[in-house]
């Protein structure tokens, strides 16, 4: 569903994805790790279009996304790392931002975005309420409500759990992984949460300086043999990855 072809982008001198190759089968689930600024989410970008690699070849569902942006932000929904939730507008307006812009009614729209709230564990009353008026777990919600609302083929997780504690973490884990098998979406997470990527990858790629260090599934992570990998995984400061001081 996901494929990308020998992707490289520098910026300047700054060689930040490298020949990068990947791909992700249909219904399944990629998690992406590696330390900061390793070109995780430089490789999310290109993929949406944000920025543009410097050579190589991204396909959605075998076809090339160059020249057809439009269908391909059909396909895909997307939680982003901060929420991005819209201050000004009410959260079944933000769950529903997407559908207001086509031809579906207000109260059609208000109707699946209640539908929605309700899948993420949220009561029908939180639909007028604002988000400065949410806890983080609850905005959090919101934009994982948002991100299915148009119930996509691909969905996007840009850091899932950020700056929630242990037990959202493990809550909002677990919502994803049952949505996601429940709608047979295809997604790729960035993600520096190993419990995140235990939880709802099926695969994992580690990318360090630009390439792809060590790819395959979830079950093989711990017993991998790669010394970048299983530094990553313990959290060791000696290894063959060097701590910025």
């Amino acid at each position: 569903m996901i494929e990308l072809r020998n992707i490289s982008k520098s910026f300047g001198a700054n060689h930040v994805l490298r020949d990068v190759s990947l791909k992700v089968d249909q219904g399944k689930s990629l998690a992406i790790i590696g330390g900061s600024g390793t070109g995780k989410s430089v490789t999310l970008k290109c993929i949406l279009g944000l920025i543009k690699p410097d050579s190589g070849e991204i396909l959605i569902d075998n076809q090339s996304i160059e020249g057809q942006r439009e269908a391909f932000f059909a396909k895909f929904g997307m939680l982003f790392q901060g929420g991005a939730l819209f201050d000004s507008l009410p959260v079944w307006h933000n769950v529903a931002f997407r559908l207001l812009q086509g031809e579906r009614s207000k109260e059609e729209c208000r109707d699946i975005a209640i539908q929605k709230l309700k899948r993420v564990g949220l009561q029908e009353r939180v639909a007028d309420l604002f988000p400065a008026e949410l806890s983080g777990g609850m905005q959090k919600r919101v934009g994982l409500a948002r991100a299915i609302a148009a119930d996509p083929e691909i969905i996007f997780f840009d850091e899932p759990t950020t700056g929630l504690d242990p037990i959202m973490s493990g809550v909002i884990n677990e919502l994803i992984r049952e949505i996601v098998t429940e709608m047979g979406a295809t997604t790729m997470t960035i993600t520096h949460d190993m419990t995140s990527v235990r939880a709802i990858a099926d695969h994992v790629a580690m990318i360090h300086e630009g390439k792809v260090q060590w790819h395959g599934p979830v079950a093989d992570m711990d017993a991998a043999s790669d010394p970048y990998l299983s530094q990553f995984l313990t959290g060791s400061a000696q290894g063959p990855i060097e701590a910025v001081r």
